[in-house]
């Protein structure tokens, strides 16, 4: 036991610091995901490559390579199963429920294209060109369909920022549409995974059976759901009688952890019951509190889940079906970005609007790993498709960016007119603060200036100062750069906006204000209670110092008197 925890300190080590460092490397200097940089340090030192090399001072491999279905230890994988029930959890904080909820129009059409289309065209080309897949109900063609299915929007939300078009009528669009993307692949995702295990349990999943999986997982997430909705604002009032919001965080993961148990224990994916507490957790008042407290093991886990994904990728099993791997991602990227865009046809998008859809519906990311990781976990893929999966989110995650700059750099809008009048273009309000530290603490307040206003914030990349507020059909994104504040919203809310900013400005300069008449010589003010403090100090060690002088003086006359009687 000693030297299993021992080894198990080691690889912990190995992975956080490995992890870190390339995700650093990738974001800094790649300018791609932290996620890449994170699932190819796994790939470097996992069991597959150099995790494989000996060292004396352990008589073995750092990841000695495991027999079965996971190449890594148990242990280890314990905890990378942890991390993606924390990612989840975070990601259900980060939902913004009630405009999921309330948008019934152009996200809601393309959504369903990035989902129905690369669903079927994922599942029909692993059953035409693979011969062991014989049928769309096979495990495997399950969840290569889940797979492709997967959205990130992290990277998508970076690149509309930095042009300035994330309240843009399509950046609005597949921010609403990627939301429901997760929603309906994590449903997706537990029906796949209850019809697999039928199959792998020496079952048939007909099609008979589709509808009666389907209602069970839907049946699941919506009482769930509809449960958390009304419990979690009452645990949290039961919470704040504590009066420590550490707790309340504490007590939201800790039930996060039990739902996603209670999931896999009814035949569902863990992942779900992780999603739907953080899910339920988002519209109560402490939600950015419990994401605030909780950052911190959310960002030393989750490094650790892409870390170990990363080293589950056997080299040698992917180049057995490089041929495949390849056509898959392909497919899987055309059908993605074919499915948004022709859907948002319908919705009202031009051409070169559908381009800027369908370009930024592209990255895959943390959803696609945590499928992948499920399908492999109950054998539903190999190792070789485990790779496919993470073949295909490299090539999509690289491929995306480029494209969906391009798609902006031709200017021009991409809407029919029915859009006219109703959309504008955007505009950025830029400040410049003596500091970074400055320009941070006024984003903070401008941020809690529009919570106050309704707006629900949420921040799609954790390690940037990047942040997304919607209330209804209003987006505005605030970014600091350096010192600088920059917050972009339509050319119909730049008023309100202005505003809100000017009142925060004068709100700084009061503060300001307080401090400098802290500095000015007057009754309030800082010097005067410091010398009035000094003062005080210094009579009373005159006072101290005249008693020590009597003390000293009537020892001194008492020795006197007894010299004069002499002894006794």
């Amino acid at each position: 036991m000693s030297h299993s925890i021992t080894l198990l300190v080691l690889q912990l080590a190995a992975v956080i610091l490995s992890a870190r460092f390339f995700g650093w490397f990738a974001a800094h200097k790649l300018r791609q995901s932290e996620v890449l940089g994170e699932m190819i340090a796994g790939m470097v030192i996992g069991p597959y490559l150099l995790g494989s090399v000996s060292l004396g001072i352990l008589k073995g491999p750092l990841f000695p390579l495991q027999e079965g279905l996971i190449p890594v230890s148990s242990e280890l994988y314990g905890i990378a199963v942890i991390g993606s029930a924390v990612l989840l959890f975070v990601s259900g904080l980060e939902t913004d429920l009630k405009t999921f909820l309330r948008f019934s129009g152009k996200g809601s059409v393309v959504g369903l294209g990035g989902i129905i289309i690369p669903f079927f065209l994922g599942s029909t080309v692993t059953v035409l060109v693979l011969p062991s897949v014989t049928s769309l109900l096979d495990p495997t063609a399950l969840f290569l369909g889940v797979v492709s299915t997967a959205t990130s929007v992290g990277i998508t939300a970076r690149i509309l920022s930095d042009q300035r078009k994330l309240s843009s009528p399509e950046g609005v669009t597949i921010l609403s549409a990627a939301v429901l993307d997760d929603v309906i692949s994590i449903i997706i995702l537990a029906a796949a995974a209850a019809m697999a295990r039928v199959t792998l349990e020496g079952g048939s999943a007909a099609w008979s059976n589709i509808a009666l999986v389907a209602a069970k997982a839907f049946g699941f997430w919506i009482v769930c759901t509809a449960a958390g909705i009304f419990i979690a604002p009452v645990i949290t009032r039961g919470m704040k009688r504590f009066e420590s919001l550490g707790m309340t965080a504490a007590v939201a993961l800790g039930i996060a952890l039990l739902l996603a148990g209670l999931s896999e224990l009814s035949g569902l994916a863990m992942i779900i019951g992780a999603y739907i507490t953080g899910l339920s957790f988002s519209q109560t008042d402490v939600a950015h509190e419990i994401q605030t407290r909780i950052r911190g093991l959310y960002d030393l886990l989750v490094p650790v889940f892409f870390c170990v994904m990363g080293m589950m990728v056997n080299f040698r099993a992917v180049g057995e079906v490089w041929v495949f791997g390849l056509i898959f991602a392909v497919t899987a990227m055309a059908a993605k970005f074919l499915g948004s865009a022709v859907f948002s046809l319908f919705a009202g998008f031009t051409v070169r609007g559908a381009v800027r859809i369908g370009s930024g519906m592209l990255p895959r990311g943390e959803v696609t790993l945590i499928i992948a990781g499920v399908g492999l976990t109950m054998g539903a893929i190999g190792s070789d498709m485990f790779g496919v999966a993470v073949l295909t989110m490299l090539l999509a995650s690289i491929a995306a960016p480029p494209l969906l700059i391009r798609s902006f750099s031709r200017g021009g809008p991409g809407y029919t007119r029915e859009f006219e009048g109703k959309e504008q273009e955007s505009v950025s309000i830029e400040l410049t603060f003596p500091s970074e530290r400055t320009a941070e603490f006024m984003l903070q307040q401008t941020l809690e200036a529009f919570r106050e206003e309704g707006f629900y914030v949420r921040r799609p990349d954790s390690h940037r100062m990047l942040f997304t507020l919607r209330r209804e059909d209003t987006a505005i994104s605030a970014q600091c750069r350096q010192n600088e504040l920059a917050v972009t919203s339509g050319k119909d809310q730049e008023q309100f906006v202005r505003l809100l900013m000017i009142e925060e400005l004068l709100k700084l300069k009061d503060f300001l204000s307080g401090l400098e008449t802290m500095k000015s010589p007057d009754m309030m003010g800082a010097e005067l209670l410091i010398g009035m403090f000094a003062r005080e100090d210094a009579l009373l060690k005159e006072e101290q110092e005249e008693a020590s002088q009597e003390l000293e003086e009537d020892a001194d006359n008492g020795d006197a008197e007894e010299q004069k009687q002499g002894p006794a």
